[in-house]
């Protein structure tokens, strides 16, 4: 990789308060943002379309858990590649 994996850009500023946008390889969020955490590939005690209404733009989620389950061939096979 020749440069920075992601780019935050402050769009405005009100004291020490600010928002703007974090763009990576993979699209853009604005932030600040509700991130809802994805503990072994899925965020508990929510569905999708519920998670979807919250208006999040992004979900986290453990890479460790990932590969352990489901695992790094059912994610290959998803289409989804590994970033470094």
């Amino acid at each position: 990789m020749t440069g920075p994996a992601f780019k935050l850009a402050i769009e405005a500023t009100d004291g020490a308060a600010r928002c703007g946008r974090l763009t990576t390889a993979h699209g853009s969020v604005d932030m600040p943002a509700f991130m809802p955490v994805g503990t072994a590939a899925t965020v508990k005690a929510m569905f999708p379309d519920t998670v979807a209404s919250t208006g999040a733009q992004m979900i986290l989620a453990n890479t460790y858990h990932l590969m352990l389950r489901p695992g790094s061939e059912r994610i290959a096979a998803l289409g989804v590649r590994a970033s470094s």
